[in-house]
């Protein structure tokens, strides 16, 4: 849409309605949408244009058509356009065309407060800029192909030797090789209490989240989930109906869980807590003391404890990844891993999860998982085929975690060269591969991180994900995927220095 058209009527509905900006942004906070009176500005003064669901609140509370807003012409009369008239339905509107009334579908209001900024408004625009042949560099996604990391041969070898025998549907769990490996995995780990039946494969861990939110949460059942956070959990906790609660990692404290806050955040609707560790977007390891405490609180509340650990086998330094589950006999616990990181198969989609501790307190949310996981018929079969392969024997990624490895070599430049930068700082993550920078917001006037995404990502070419794409709600923090090579690391950050010498809000 035109920015200079949506600015001109934006301000002509709210003309009309008598709202000014502040309205908006109290209406919005009302609905459980973040709207910012930043992002009302950017608006108005035509330097920006809203999100899909932005513009679906304004149209909504303007009383207006969202194609009108856009700069799309309307048969209806003055006064009906601007008011809303005619007939609409939930779901879907009717527009007058040609004598007839046209039905307009519009998404389900379930997305309105789904936000997935990882692939989100930043990502559009630079995906427009492309189009017109410019060259972006992309920091905002943790896929290792783009930047060389390659699949170890003997894993597309296996694959390729048993395609034929995965043409057909596997048992809706998955291969018995696979959960077999899994199970064995999970032995290493000392998650006890684990069965053949206890395992579920998916295609990717993405899908297995999802199942387990639409199987545990009733509508206003509350979930706690850490800020900052991989934003999948709070997306799919909301679709499911229930409430994602926010408890604090501390930045000052190595990004670790703040245990008050996540205290003082239980109610008696709080039916789980979910820990990330490794931690994306931080890239910090939880000690065993951390874990321990978390354990504390669950079985005090009795809580689910849902662990994605996707990054288990990215651990630096010569520390150990401990799954909470070893921790947590008694409590039910569930165990996020696959192989799109530890072994550079992102697209594969494999991925799974364990069910451990407490089986029996939580026998009916089984049957749920058991019943959607049937519904889904299966995840990817060939990629399930090579699980047993990738877990077994040599594992080529620790070559990259220690010194002189790549990814060892490349976090050890971006952390210094980041912290180098006047007006930011970092924590050193100890696993996966990302960084989450902090911004002197008084020195660069930040209000807006999203805004300051965009900012960068036009003048600079290079794509990032602001914090708030991560639900963290200060504007002072972005994340920055170091799968580059150093010398791509060394242009991108000179280009950072340099953007941070004159940026102002």
């Amino acid at each position: 849409m035109e920015k200079e058209i949506f600015a001109e009527r934006l301000k002509e509905a709210m003309d009309r309605q008598g709202i000014k900006q502040i309205d908006l942004v109290r209406a919005a906070a009302e609905q459980g949408i973040k709207l910012g009176k930043s992002h009302v500005s950017q608006y108005v003064s035509g330097k920006n244009v809203p999100r899909a669901d932005i513009l679906r609140f304004l149209a909504r509370t303007l009383q207006v058509e969202e194609t009108w807003l856009e700069g799309g012409s309307s048969d209806v009369g003055e006064e009906e356009r601007s008011f809303g008239g005619g007939e609409h339905q939930e779901g879907s509107e009717r527009k007058k065309s040609g004598g007839k009334n046209m039905r307009e579908f519009k998404k389900s209001t379930k997305l309105d407060n789904v936000l997935y900024d990882v692939r989100g408004p930043v990502v559009d625009e630079a995906a427009r800029m492309e189009e017109t042949g410019t060259q972006i560099l992309k920091l905002n996604i943790g896929n290792p192909a783009p930047f060389g990391f390659r699949t170890p041969d003997e894993v597309i070898y296996d694959m390729s030797r048993q395609l034929t025998e995965c043409e057909g549907y596997s048992a809706a769990n998955g291969l018995f090789s696979a959960r077999k490996a899994i199970m064995q995995y999970a032995q290493l780990k000392q998650i006890p209490n684990v069965s053949m039946e206890d395992i579920y494969t998916g295609n990717g861990v993405s899908e297995l989240i999802n199942l387990s939110m639409s199987a545990l949460l009733n509508d206003g059942d509350e979930i706690l989930i850490p800020s900052p956070d991989y934003p999948l959990w709070t997306a799919c906790a909301t679709l499911a109906g229930g409430k994602a609660v926010h408890y604090v990692c501390d930045e000052e404290a190595e990004w670790y869980p703040d245990m008050e806050d996540i205290r003082k955040k239980i109610t008696d609707r709080t039916k789980a807590i979910v820990i990330i560790n490794p931690n994306n977007p931080t890239g910090a390891l939880y000690p065993k003391e951390v874990l321990n405490e978390i354990v504390e609180i669950a079985r005090e509340h009795q809580l689910i404890i849902f662990s994605d650990e996707i990054y288990d086998r990215l651990v630096m330094d010569g520390e150990k990844h401990v799954s909470i589950a070893s921790l947590a006999p008694d409590v039910f616990c569930v165990t996020y891993s696959g192989l799109s990181k530890s072994h550079m198969i992102a697209g594969f989609r494999i991925g799974w999860m364990i069910l451990s501790g407490n089986k029996r307190i939580a026998k009916d949310y089984i049957e749920g998982i058991k019943m959607l996981s049937n519904m889904r018929l299966c995840s990817n079969v060939p990629a399930q085929s090579i699980v047993q392969t990738a877990l077994g024997g040599h594992q080529s990624v620790t070559s990259y975690l220690v010194p002189g490895g790549r990814i060892y070599e490349q976090r050890e430049y971006i952390y210094k060269a980041l912290n180098d930068i006047p007006g930011i700082s970092a924590v050193k993550p100890k696993a996966a591969f990302y960084i989450f920078p902090k911004m002197d917001v008084k020195k660069f006037n930040i209000t807006d991180d999203e805004k300051f995404a965009l900012d960068l990502l036009r003048e600079k070419k290079i794509l990032l994900v602001h914090g708030g794409g991560f639900n963290w709600e200060k504007p002072d923090h972005f994340r920055v995927v170091y799968l580059p090579r150093i010398e791509v690391l060394k242009e991108a950050v000179e280009k950072l220095g340099d953007f941070f010498q004159y940026y102002h809000q």
